[in-house]
């Protein structure tokens, strides 16, 4: 258990280190390259899911909320129930990295929109307004900032047979168009991890 609580608080304070530098240094669609055309730091919040899909308006984000909160609260069982088996570290490892990435941001839902004010396109975030932050329980945006614009084709410039639907609104195809952060990052390590690596365990769930 031990191997497993370290790996979650180390992933769980990468996230909430970067997601604070960025929501306190940053305004939304401020962008830090980091490498190249291809690595950029762009600063955006979601309402909703992973890689900043979106969910049924303020409802459906409280849902998402609560569901995130009981689907860690499981988890933590799981882990525990698993630790105490002694099986062997791979599976451990798979359901830890998940665990860290859905407690991340957890803490964006429930806790940023009542320290932090409002982010914008021309201001900065304060922590801790005398106002008052930006929403309430359950109800802040959550942090994302790694965007990975590998490739990039215009519609006008594709060949015939490429599909239109794959472009944007914008006329471009970009590969990778999400934008995402540490915990999503860890969710999706985590569940590939146990679908390519660990069939067997999960064979026997």
């Amino acid at each position: 258990m031990k191997r497993a609580l370290i790996l979650v608080f180390f992933v769980l304070m990468l996230d909430q280190v970067l997601k604070v530098w960025i929501k306190l240094s940053m305004t939304i669609g401020q962008e830090i390259v980091v490498a190249g055309n291809w690595f950029i730091l762009h600063f955006t919040e979601n309402n909703g899911m992973a890689f900043g899909f979106e969910f049924a308006g303020e409802w459906g984000k409280m849902a998402l909320s609560l569901f995130r909160i009981l689907a860690v609260i499981a988890l933590v069982i799981y882990l525990f129930i698993l630790t105490r088996k002694k099986i062997k570290f791979g599976p451990v490892f798979g359901i830890s990295m998940i665990l860290a990435g859905a407690l991340g941001n957890i803490i964006d839902s429930a806790f940023y929109g009542m320290i932090f004010s409002g982010s914008s396109y021309h201001t900065v975030a304060t922590f801790m307004p005398e106002a008052g932050g930006y929403a309430t329980f359950l109800h802040g945006k959550v942090v994302d900032m790694f965007y990975f614009p590998l490739l990039t084709i215009s519609q006008s410039q594709a060949p015939s047979w490429i599909p239109g639907f794959i472009f944007g609104s914008d006329g471009q195809f970009i590969f990778f168009r999400p934008v995402f952060n540490i915990a999503d990052a860890a969710i999706t390590t985590g569940v590939l991890w146990l679908l390519l690596f660990q069939r067997d365990f999960l064979k026997k769930m």
